[in-house]
């Protein structure tokens, strides 16, 4: 079996011997593929130093939180899009809005979104959505910047069925996490209107971990958590789970 984590922060784990061991309990729980999203210029690094470390098993995204687009964001970007080169890239992520924190900042979050978009454009890259409290703002640029290029993730997805049918046919698949373990999400509800080709699982590492663990830190060994809960919305094997999701990584993101 072999389950793809599609959006873990692996390495806010600093610690090589933590990060190891780590490790060891994914591949024990056969989650041996890791997409590492990027969030600010520190973060870069950290990425490389855990992809130089396990080459087989991890791999890097590059791009700008929609939480870190302050003032400076230019410099940030300018600086995120130069590391770029020479490096190999999966995917630009993760970008978006997110207007839980600060709707003040609403417009050059979006002018970072499209600037982002841009590259993965000309990068022939997928796109990794973080979007918190912000679906139309989302769905105004991405029907703004359609075309056949635009492609990718909307990360860990917890809109409603008519949100999740939206974001399909914009040519997105949606990435689903923890939160689908949560009793009172309802998130069970609109997966079971959808159908598994149109997933891929991640854990969103150290946050949102999945019941048994939630309220603790999360890490991506706990994906298979995840992917029992999905196996059991779908009435399927957990290896059937495994074998879709992952084929739908390697789609997305080419590897």
């Amino acid at each position: 079996m072999l389950l793809t984590d599609t959006h873990t922060h692996f390495y806010y784990e600093t610690d090589v011997v933590n990060q190891a061991l780590m490790m060891e309990r994914c591949l024990a729980n056969d989650v041996k593929r890791l997409f590492l999203p990027n969030v600010d210029v520190a973060s870069i690094k950290m990425i490389d130093d855990l992809v130089n470390r396990y080459p087989e098993n991890c791999f890097a995204m590059a791009g700008l939180h929609p939480c870190d687009v302050k003032e400076e964001y230019q410099t940030q970007l300018a600086t995120i899009h130069q590391s770029i080169t020479g490096r190999k890239i999966y995917a630009i992520g993760e970008i978006g809005i997110d207007l839980y924190w600060d709707k003040t900042t609403l417009a050059i979050q979006q002018d970072a979104f499209k600037q982002q978009i841009k590259w993965a454009k000309e990068l022939s890259l997928p796109i990794v959505i973080h979007c918190r409290e912000a679906f139309d703002e989302v769905f105004e640029v991405l029907e703004e910047l359609n075309d056949d290029k635009l492609r990718g993730i909307f990360h860990c997805f917890t809109g409603n069925l008519e949100q999740a049918k939206r974001a399909i046919a914009l040519g997105f698949y949606l990435g689903i996490g923890g939160v689908v373990t949560y009793k009172k999400a309802g998130l069970d509800l609109t997966l079971a209107e959808i159908s598994l080709n149109d997933i891929v699982l991640e854990t969103d590492s150290p946050y949102l971990a999945p019941v048994p663990y939630r309220g603790k830190p999360n890490e991506s060994s706990y994906l298979i958590h995840v992917a029992q809960k999905v196996a059991d919305i779908y009435n399927i094997s957990l290896n059937e789970v495994a074998e879709v999701t992952t084929e739908n990584s390697k789609k997305i993101f080419g590897v």
